[in-house]
């Protein structure tokens, strides 16, 4: 991939300056801020509308960078990091006091990762320190996949946005957390617990969100996530037809319907299904349909798919309002 390298002076200062750079990674886009600087990360919660419980992601370039940021740097970590970095993958780790509370949202550990793409790479090495990254859109819409998906949320004033293209797996990271006595899958995604349990040698284990009003131990742990403005129904195969209503739009992977249904259709296949997922769910939400229903896909036959359907109940859940 060809970019200026002007433009990743430009972020690199605007970031210095304490500003907030909107970056691509493989997963989304992030809206970047000096995790150090306690002011730029209150201004990056501000700017999503973000719940201050729930913690922010720390980009760093590689492992020597992630050890700035927590307290120990464990062989589980370094062996994680090794097979995954850079790539989308989070670990979380207790923290080092460097790190502002604000980033982890109160609590006591922090996640890390290196972003698998070239610019944000090149943009971690010349700002020379870690940046938060939270999905680039307002808290609990539709993450961005695209740098026009970005732009048409926050003027240039606020937001600076470098353009990588479309992200290549489409939904963000698996998170596993290194900071209890077992490795645990906090949030799924693309890297699978039967590929971190491969990597390390021992049993990893799922922890199903449990929110309480507390500090949140992961990202993408609220239950309504990821939503588009329209209410969305995740409904099973057979059932599809029946809940497509006129004027509704259907994403599909097998169904067939009436062409008073608008139909948008993603493939049967986990990555190239997340790859689409969230320009699909912004397409659909463009019409402005009184409702979105969205086949559930097959998850039998392949672990990924897990990560796909924690991303469409949290979009389908319902919305908590008051």
């Amino acid at each position: 991939m060809i970019f200026a390298a002007s433009d990743i002076v430009l972020a690199a200062a605007r970031l210095r300056e304490g500003g907030v750079v909107a970056f691509p990674t493989e997963t989304v886009y992030g809206l970047g801020a000096d995790a150090f600087n306690e002011a730029s990360v209150r201004h990056v919660f501000e700017l999503k509308g973000r719940p201050s419980n729930n913690p922010l992601i720390v980009h760093i370039a590689d492992a020597a960078g992630a050890r700035r940021c927590v307290q120990a740097w464990p062989a589980a970590a370094a062996t994680l990091a090794d097979a995954f970095w850079p790539g989308p993958l989070s670990i979380v780790l207790p923290k080092h006091a460097s790190i502002p509370e604000i980033v982890t949202g109160g609590g006591p550990n922090v996640a890390l990762r290196s972003p698998d793409h070239p610019l944000t790479l090149a943009l971690l090495r010349a700002f020379g320190g870690p940046l938060v990254g939270p999905s680039a859109n307002r808290s609990g819409s539709v993450s961005p996949t695209t740098a026009a998906h970005v732009r048409g949320v926050w003027p240039l004033a606020d937001v600076l946005v470098l353009d990588g293209g479309p992200c290549r797996i489409g939904i963000e990271s698996t998170v596993v957390s290194l900071a209890g006595a077992e490795p645990k899958v906090l949030r799924p995604g693309m890297i699978t617990p039967h590929d971190i349990a491969r990597v390390l040698g021992r049993g990893v284990t799922f922890e199903a969100p449990a929110p309480d009003g507390g500090p949140l131990d992961s990202p993408g742990r609220l239950v309504s996530h990821y939503a588009p403005a329209a209410r969305a129904l995740l409904v099973e195969n057979t059932d599809v037809a029946a809940a497509a209503r006129p004027g509704c739009v259907a994403i599909v992977i097998r169904c067939e319907l009436p062409p008073d249904v608008t139909t948008l259709r993603l493939p049967d296949d986990a990555p190239a299904y997340a790859a689409a997922l969230y320009d699909t769910l912004r397409r659909a939400d463009g019409l402005s349909p009184p409702l979105i229903v969205i086949e559930r896909p097959d998850d039998s036959q392949d672990q990924r798919w897990a990560a796909v359907l924690d991303r469409l109940s949290r979009a389908c859940a319902p919305r908590v309002t008051g």
